[in-house]
């Protein structure tokens, strides 16, 4: 009977050892190779510098390059589908952004699925908007903003980074809310859209405080309120779009890391794990707090949960501003 025991244990034992084998083969090594990041909007915003803040120190933590892709196009409709369709191997991220979670109701037909193609990583940073105009709009409030409008009905171009984005939702907004009418123009992300704004190609715009506070301290953009429920931390003198005459007014803006669908949880929880190292660093922290944002190191299922919310919020805010689909 011993014997048969040692018999039956030995085999058991080569079987364990065989399978564990057999799984080390179906689970490589990761990562052995650069990593792409695909930044869908244009070098300057909000995605392209929080991809920047935080890739160094993911290539310092995973010991492989990490390449920044901008991918600008279409609200971020372009580089999301690059991502969708590459291989879920790890290898292949993205910076999705809220108007990720507006475009199902912008766009009637998709080149993915936007719960379904793509694996949440992590909530990076949040962001309000603030309502900047160029120097030459008669206006140092929100209230005056919209009393020159309505005074001058469609003489007013306001920038956004592509339909279904974060500005040009909140653009629409303000239309809806206050009853103004000002001109819609696109542009290849939030970089391009500063650029008009400084030249007075459009004389309004709502930005990330990433980008436009050195604009903004230079004097040579105007700031006039927050888009959030809230006073920005780091200009708290700034006041909301709320508290300038349009009570239930609030949107902003939020930045977060996602893989293809399909891409094996053991590399989504390790690609977790070191985002949120990263994002937690003080340096960083502090860094991001400084240019307005609010760092959200979250989990993985946090992440989805929020784009499900969102899909549902933006859903409604687009058909109450009258927002077309396209």
């Amino acid at each position: 009977m011993i014997i048969q025991l040692l018999r039956l244990t030995a085999a058991l034992c080569a079987l364990t050892g065989a399978s564990a084998a057999i799984g080390a083969e179906r689970v490589p090594k990761y990562p052995v190779k650069p990593i792409r990041l695909i930044l869908p909007f244009a070098p300057g915003g909000g995605a392209d510098l929080t991809g920047r803040l935080v890739a160094p120190g993911l290539t310092e933590r995973l010991g492989q390059p990490v390449v920044m892709d901008n991918r600008p196009a279409s609200a971020g409709i372009l580089g999301a589908e690059i991502a969708a369709r590459a291989a879920p191997d790890g290898y292949t991220l993205l910076i999705a952004t809220s108007s990720f979670a507006a475009n199902p109701s912008i766009y009637k037909k998709l080149p993915y699925d936007v719960l379904k193609d793509f694996a949440p990583i992590t909530l990076a940073v949040n962001s309000p908007l603030v309502v900047v105009v160029h120097p030459s709009v008669p206006a140092t409030t929100l209230q005056e903003l919209i009393a020159h409008a309505r005074a001058h009905p469609r003489k007013l171009n306001y920038g956004s980074s592509g339909a279904g984005g974060a500005p040009h939702i909140a653009g629409e907004m303000l239309k809806s809310m206050a009853r103004i009418e000002i001109e819609h123009i696109t542009y290849k992300g939030i970089g391009p859209v500063l650029t008009a704004l400084l030249g007075n190609e459009v004389q309004l715009t709502f930005s990330n405080l990433f980008v436009a506070q050195p604009h903004i301290n230079a004097g040579r953009m105007r700031a006039l309120a927050i888009t959030s429920a809230e006073r920005s931390k780091a200009r708290p003198e700034w006041p909301t779009v709320a508290e300038s005459g349009l009570p239930d007014y609030q949107t902003g803006l939020w930045f977060g890391f996602m893989a293809p669908a399909a891409t094996p949880d053991a590399i989504v929880r390790l690609l977790n794990r070191e985002l949120v190292a990263i994002l937690t660093q003080p340096e960083l922290l502090n860094n991001i707090r400084a240019q307005g944002g609010d760092v959200v190191a979250s989990t993985p299922e946090a992440f989805a949960r929020v784009l499900r919310e969102d899909i549902a919020r933006y859903g409604k805010i687009i058909r109450a501003a009258g927002i077309a689909q396209q």
